[in-house]
């Protein structure tokens, strides 16, 4: 049974969350390189479990381009 992730720690700074041993930051056993993953809370804000993507029918507003002037 996988462990439960959980969605806002104390300290995530402290771990690594690439995989599912969330070893300690300074000892890493699992190889995926010399930087730990972040935590999606670290990466997206508190309320990051709660966001959702937008519906097909609501597109996010287009920003129209600014006109150029002659120079």
């Amino acid at each position: 049974m996988a462990k439960k992730f959980p969605l806002n720690p104390a300290h995530p700074e402290r771990t690594c969350w690439g995989c599912d041993r969330y070893c300690a930051a300074d000892a890493m056993q699992c190889g995926n390189g010399s930087e730990r993953s972040q935590h999606p809370a670290e990466l997206f804000g508190p309320d990051w479990a709660e966001w959702e993507p937008p519906s097909a029918g609501e597109a996010p507003a287009q920003q129209q381009p600014a006109a150029s002037q002659p120079a």
